[in-house]
């Protein structure tokens, strides 16, 4: 007989998580189900321990503009391994402390999760009835289906191999392989990234992404796009990645090859079918509410939700409308607009709200403010080579309906545009805020 509980958790992310928090609150029976390392994928193999790295390659930036201050420094040597121990380290007691969490909230099951009809899911041979649950599985990344593709290792091997590769080739040229191939690319290897799309983060504003793209070249990171990858071979130890670039046939010989294809909904094995809830190869159908279409009392938040960002504090969000609705009824959506997202590269290149582009494609009425802020006092004096931003105004209203940085401290000054979005503060407002002069804050009026 299936063990019965108010609400079932697939996935102890932080997606589950944020569910779980406000469930147990109230005072309902949980079940939480992880088949591996509670806290998911972003503070056990993704974003926590690569932003690590992503501080280092910032100090070997700063050094190797040491010159533009007047000072002469040798040059700097990167212990690999050393990197790798310390970011390993800094997270090793994240799963222990997340699974003790989850123990205090509700009852804890390891293992795989298989829907066996609408309302029970099981996991190794143990069988759990729920009046609701919650798919919070994360993702996984993208499997890319080419001769070899079997030699492929993905971003987790990179943050967790204490030996650095000399030559390393990322079949992909999304998040993970810009952020990676800046780090790498500091630390000694030659890098190379081969997109299938005419352009780099194809979601992300053109002129942003122009101007990392340069920046990340002028690193000596070779960027080929609108290549086709046909094969991967071993040869002699290493690896041969044949590609057809422009109709013209390539290969180039690499100690390690990534996939960089970004990641997909982490729902296959559920078993969706004997639960009757409507997909589309994996990705499930949702309402406004988050509840699968076909399947009220099942819902769906975070990376699992094919059609949001994959953003760690977007899981967290999405767990807290799921864990809302399911104490007080459908009341709450979410809402995407404002969230802004960081591309951590080194400069960053951050983002909230529309593109031109995408302005466009609604019909906006808007105004373009585009400026290149390394010739400006502020980016000479901290010896920016990058430093772009483009700020869309919608003319009818005088609202910020979008911003993209890169460089010039974006990663930070992206959040003053998303509250002044949120809060509905006008540009004319905003533009005339005080902020302390000389910082790169003081600049922002000036963007507008």
């Amino acid at each position: 007989m299936a063990t019965p509980y108010d609400i079932i958790i697939i996935g102890g992310g932080n997606a589950g998580f944020a569910v779980s928090k406000i469930a147990h609150a109230e005072g309902k029976r949980l079940a939480f189900i992880e088949e591996r390392d509670f806290g998911g994928t972003c503070p056990n193999r993704g974003c926590t321990p690569k932003k690590v790295l992503v501080a280092a390659a910032h100090a070997l930036d700063e050094i190797a503009r040491a010159s533009v201050h007047a000072i002469e420094v040798e040059k700097p040597k990167l212990d690999w391994g050393r990197l790798i121990a310390r970011a390993q380290d800094m997270i090793s007691f994240i799963p222990d402390a997340m699974a003790s969490t989850a123990g205090k909230r509700s009852d804890v099951y390891r293992g795989k999760a298989r829907f066996v009809d609408p309302h029970t899911v099981e996991v190794d041979g143990v069988e759990l009835r729920g009046e609701h649950i919650v798919i919070a599985t994360g993702s996984r990344p993208r499997p890319l289906a080419f001769e070899g593709a079997e030699h492929l290792v993905t971003s987790e091997v990179v943050l967790s191999d204490p030996k650095l590769p000399g030559e390393v080739l990322f079949v992909g040229g999304g998040v993970i392989a810009m952020e990676f191939a800046h780090v790498l690319q500091r630390a000694g290897s030659d890098v190379t990234i081969l997109e299938v799309m005419p352009r780099l983060l194809s979601r992300l504003d053109e002129d942003a992404v122009a101007a990392l793209r340069k920046e990340t070249e002028s690193l000596g990171t070779q960027i080929h796009t609108g290549v086709q990858v046909e094969r991967i071979q071993s040869e002699n130890g290493r690896l041969r990645v044949h590609y057809t670039l422009r109709g013209e046939a390539h290969s180039k010989l690499v100690d390690r090859v990534v996939n960089g294809a970004g990641r997909i909904a982490n729902v296959d094995g559920l078993n969706l079918e004997a639960a009757a809830v409507e997909h589309d190869r994996g990705r499930i159908a949702v309402d406004a509410y988050l509840r699968s279409t076909s399947q009220p009392h099942i819902w769906v938040a975070g990376d699992a939700l094919a059609n949001s960002a994959q953003l760690s504090p977007l899981a967290g969000y999405e767990g807290n409308i799921v864990g809302h609705n399911i104490l007080h009824g459908p009341q709450k959506t979410p809402d995407y607009r404002t969230v802004p997202s960081v591309v951590h590269t080194v400069p960053a290149l951050a983002s909230v709200g529309l593109s031109e582009a995408q302005a466009n494609e609604e019909g906006k009425n808007v105004r373009v403010t585009k400026n290149d802020m390394a010739t400006w006092f502020s980016g000479k004096s901290y010896g920016e080579t990058t430093a772009f931003a483009k700020v869309l105004i919608d003319k009818d209203t005088d609202l910020i309906l979008g911003a993209q940085m890169v460089g010039h401290r974006g990663e930070e000054l992206i959040h003053v545009f998303a509250l002044a979005m949120a809060h509905g503060i006008t540009a004319t407002a905003l533009a005339a805020s005080h902020f302390a002069f000389p910082t790169f804050s003081s600049d922002i009026k000036n963007l507008l």
